[in-house]
């Protein structure tokens, strides 16, 4: 990634991106990389995807290339997945059993060239008994030192999981709705955690 091509500006936590990159794994990172650093709690992510001067990449050819590395994640259920591509944005819809595999789709396309952005609106099939759902996520972040029960709420209706309150860092932002999904039978997580 050319870092001269990016901008970053911050004020009270919030750090704002700008500038280009040549493809989205980078402008991926960028971001992700913002958000590792203490004291961030909002990213204003305005970087653009340009292209090499003449490289131009038809949507068709995206689905396709989309399509087939879909297709080859040994992953993923045979035919759950599937991909719509507008102006170089990829759209994933379907239904997978696990996040991981929600993740793993979308891995999968984030680096085609032509990508400029990525939904993912892959549902997960709902799994086991979800009445216990909020207690047996609230006791794993028990478990681990960075989480104040006084101060991290957890709620779930069916599968759906809400996380409210607030926490020190982005980290334990992320950390909390990862421990969420990892939690049997949820198929969906709210992360309305602030950084405190």
């Amino acid at each position: 990634m050319t870092a001269g091509h990016i901008g970053v500006t911050a004020k009270s936590g919030v750090v704002t991106l700008s500038g280009h990159v040549e493809t989205y794994v980078q402008k991926f990172a960028a971001e992700k990389a913002v958000r590792r650093v203490k004291g961030v709690r909002a990213v204003a992510e305005e970087i653009e995807v340009r292209f090499s001067s003449g490289v131009s990449h038809a949507d068709d050819d995206i689905a396709a290339a989309a399509a087939q590395s879909i297709a080859w994640n040994a992953s993923l259920p045979h035919n759950a997945v599937i991909a719509k591509v507008e102006k170089g944005w990829v759209t994933l819809t379907g239904q997978v059993g696990w996040h991981y595999q929600q993740e793993a789709a979308e891995h999968d396309v984030r680096s085609l060239r032509g990508v400029i952005g990525v939904t993912n609106s892959i549902s997960l099939k709902p799994r086991v008994n979800t009445a216990n759902l909020s207690d047996d996520i609230m006791h794993a972040l028990g478990r681990s030192w960075f989480f104040d029960k006084e101060t991290v709420h957890v709620r779930s209706a069916g599968g759906k999981v809400y996380l409210t309150g607030t926490v020190p860092s982005w980290h334990d932002r992320e950390l909390a709705a990862t421990t969420a999904w990892s939690a049997a039978g949820t198929t969906d997580v709210e992360n309305d955690l602030t950084i405190a």
